[in-house]
Parts: C-alpha cells; sequence; structure tokens
C-alpha cells in the first residue's frame, strides 16, 4: 500500500482567543487536519499544530520523499522525512508537518493491521485516563463562570493558564488560584500554566519559587511553564526546590531537544506535543525517555480532537502517563469527530479500541470549520 497524497484543511473560526498574543482571535489560523492518502482507498488522519500556509510550505519540500512511500512503516517514513530535511530547519514548522503525517500513518497503520495504535505501539497500560479541562485564566468574575461550565461538562480536574496570572502582581495571582479553590471546591485538581513561553517573558527562578510555594498552599497539581522554555539551569533549580510537581515542554521539537531535560531531571512532568514534537513516534520515544527517567508524560494537547485521539493512545501506551489536556470549549474539540470525547461520571474519557486512532472525522463539522 502506498501513499499517494495528502490532503490539508486549516481550521479557523473557533481559535480560542487570547492565550499567547494580545490580537489572537477566532478566525486565525493555527491548526491543519492531516489526511494521508492511499492508492488502496484507505486514508489516516492525523493533526499539526501550525497554519495552514506553513503546512502547505513544508508539504511542498517533504512531498517528493513522501509520496509512493509505503503507507505501513511510520516510523521509518517520519524518519525519513526528518533526516532527510535538516538542513532546512531541525524542528519548526517542518517537524510540525511531518508531525501531522506521522500521526496520520500511524492511523493508516491500525486500520491496515485492524488494531489501535496503542497496542502497536507495545501494548495498553491503560484503558481509560484522566482528562483536564483546559482553560485560558480570566478575571475572578469571568473565571468562576468558565469553571462552573467546565465543571457542569463534567471535568474533575482543571488546568489555568495565561493571562492575567504571572502579568500584574502576586496578589493577583493569588486572588485568582483562591477564587479558581473556592468554586471547584477541594476534590478537583487545579494545574496552573503561568504560559513562560510567552514572548519577553519577565519573571524568573525567584518569581517562580515564590509562586510555587503560593500554589502548594491551594494543593494545586503542578505548575508549568514557570519559565522561559530554554532556562534549563532555571527548571533543574525550581524542580530541586519547589514544594510541586513542575513541568514544561509543549514547544520543543525533536526528541533530543527533550533529552536534557530528561537527564538533568530539570522536570517533575515532561509535556511534548504530538502536534508538534514529531508525531507519535516521537513522543513515544520521549515517553520511553522519561519512564526511563522516572519522570511522567502529560502530552500538551492545545489543538483538535484527533491530537486528543492522539494523546489517548499514546498514553495508553506507556507507564508513566496519567492525564491528557482536553481544550475546552472548542469546535475543534467538540464538534469535530463523530463520536465526540466526554468525560464519563468519573471524570475519566474510555481510550479508543478501534482501529487506528479509533476515530472518524465529522465532515460536515470539518466543511464549517476548514480554510
Amino acid at each position: 500500500m502506498k501513499i499517494v497524497d495528502v490532503r490539508l484543511t486549516g481550521l479557523a473560526g473557533g481559535t480560542v482567543a487570547g492565550g499567547w498574543v494580545d490580537d489572537l482571535k477566532p478566525d486565525d489560523d493555527l491548526h491543519v487536519i492531516v489526511e494521508v492518502i492511499t492508492d488502496e482507498g484507505l486514508t489516516g488522519v492525523g493533526s499539526t499544530f501550525t497554519s495552514k500556509a506553513l503546512t502547505q510550505a513544508a508539504f511542498q519540500l517533504l512531498k517528493p520523499l513522501l509520496l509512493g512511500e509505503r503507507a505501513d512503516e511510520p516510523m521509518r517514513v517520519s524518519e525519513k522525512l526528518r533526516q532527510s530535511f535538516f538542513w532546512q530547519g531541525r524542528g519548526g514548522a517542518v517537524e510540525h508537518a511531518i508531525s501531522g503525517i506521522d500521526i496520520a500513518l500511524w492511523d493508516l497503520m491500525g486500520k491496515i493491521c485492524n488494531q489501535p495504535v496503542a497496542r502497536l505501539l507495545g501494548g495498553c497500560y491503560r484503558d481509560r485516563i484522566k482528562p483536564y479541562g483546559s482553560l485560558l485564566f480570566d478575571e475572578p468574575g469571568p473565571l468562576r463562570d468558565k469553571l462552573q461550565a467546565a465543571l457542569a461538562r463534567g471535568f474533575k480536574a482543571l488546568k489555568l493558564g495565561w493571562r492575567p496570572f504571572g502579568r500584574r502582581d502576586a496578589r493577583t495571582d493569588e486572588l485568582l488560584i483562591e477564587t479558581a479553590r473556592r468554586t471547584v471546591g477541594p476534590d478537583v485538581e487545579i494545574m496552573v500554566d503561568a504560559g513562560g513561553s510567552e514572548q519577553f517573558w519577565p519573571h524568573g527562578y525567584k518569581w517562580a519559587l515564590q509562586t510555587a510555594k503560593m500554589l502548594a498552599n491551594y494543593q494545586v497539581t503542578w505548575f508549568e511553564e514557570a519559565l522561559p522554555p530554554d532556562d534549563i539551569d532555571g527548571f533543574v533549580e525550581l524542580r530541586r526546590h519547589a514544594p510541586l510537581p513542575i513541568t514544561t515542554g509543549e514547544v520543543l521539537t525533536r526528541r533530543q531537544s527533550f533529552w536534557p531535560y530528561l537527564q538533568r531531571h530539570a522536570v517533575d512532568i515532561i509535556q511534548p506535543d504530538c502536534t508538534k514534537c514529531g508525531g507519535l513516534t516521537e513522543a513515544w520515544r520521549v515517553g520511553c525517555m522519561a519512564y526511563e527517567h522516572n519522570i511522567l508524560l502529560v502530552p500538551h494537547g492545545w489543538n483538535t480532537a484527533v491530537g486528543l485521539a492522539a494523546d489517548l493512545q499514546l498514553s495508553a501506551a506507556l507507564p508513566v502517563a496519567r492525564y491528557v489536556e482536553f481544550l475546552t470549549p472548542s469546535p475543534y474539540m467538540d464538534d469535530l469527530i463523530a463520536a465526540p470525547f466526554r468525560p464519563d461520571a468519573e471524570g475519566y474519557l474510555r481510550i479508543p479500541t478501534k482501529p487506528g486512532l479509533g476515530i472518524e472525522l465529522n465532515r460536515e463539522a470539518l466543511q464549517k470549520v476548514g480554510v
């Protein structure tokens, strides 16, 4: 079975406003659905966290070495693409595009073998996992509303990230966390993402340590991106002295970029994003390295239902997995597949057992948000 084409559908109209740039709007195009098409009628589906324009440009680069390749060797094919184009960028948009292709190839492999991807990655350690609803911070009043709505959708764990947390003063930061804890009660987990990968992040180790101590007082589960992602020495010190788990990893691409964080025990949890880091292949390799260093893996998943499906298969196949990220609410998450993911009564997601990623695209919904 050979690869004969790739179909790219950018997503717009449902992008979450805010986040890492002030002027991010719902119509901005940040995610692409990647479909790898074979000569025998099977199609694999993947997702890429970058714009359609960049994905299309990368695909034109990758196309001569991708078309005509086997559809049932995802690790070899994605590594061939990665090794062949080092000289045009080790990471970045090219690696993001390879990520979507790799996920789609694993989906194909599962369909060819009539097995879920997790089993092909080595076996299933679990059949369900806890999702955390992923939200952006807001002023206290709107924040309460967001949290209550997420609880009503069935989430038993919630992550809050970015502005205004860390952008004003310590009093505001604690007010936001106090508001969150009072709203959700003592039994719902809260995670906090400072968003230290934002441009011109102003804080260093001492701010991160003091903030970590405050968060621990409110039983926060982990502190994410407290420092810029390249400050490995800072993460080493923070992880050593902070009273709660420290995490990062969402902006890293290629397994080699994760190695220093794992080797130096700079984090308690590593967070590769399948739709950026190199696909399921690279994320699985990172997970294996994390396991050898006694570090948990929690996939970063601020993307699509296809990305979540990949994260579920990855998490099933790794001993060191405990949560998946679930962007909520989002049409890219809630409407994009025929049977949308929903937390059960205990706040868990069942990991699909159908072949491949175990999902089917909702073509009507894709057409509405596709560009």
